[in-house]
């Protein structure tokens, strides 16, 4: 029982960490989204890139913001490193605007 236990245990551990290491990238992801859509809609407002960032800092800490200007589009798409198990993973959200000032 003891040998089986000395096996099993640090599975378990092992597998628990993943799972957690999931639940965050999948909140890091959410964020990030919610971060862009912001963003996007700041940006479509005439809002300035400074505002924008200044909400991504909030809202996703450790969020990069990229914008793009199409047509009378603008998007935006924030990314952010969440580490699983010491490994570093690039989650991005990113949403498209109307242009005000298009």
């Amino acid at each position: 029982m003891t040998a089986e236990l000395a096996v099993g245990l640090p599975v378990v551990v092992l597998v628990l960490g993943v799972c957690l290491g999931g639940l965050g990238i999948a909140t890091a992801q959410l964020r990030a989204h919610d971060a862009a859509a912001d963003a996007a809609r700041l940006l479509g407002r005439g809002e300035p890139v400074t505002r924008a960032e200044a909400l991504v800092a909030r809202t996703a800490p450790g969020g990069r913001l990229s914008v793009a200007r199409a047509d009378a589009l603008v998007c935006a798409t924030v990314t952010v490193e969440q580490r699983l198990l010491l490994v570093p993973i690039a989650v991005a959200g990113s949403s498209c605007a109307l242009d005000a000032g298009w």
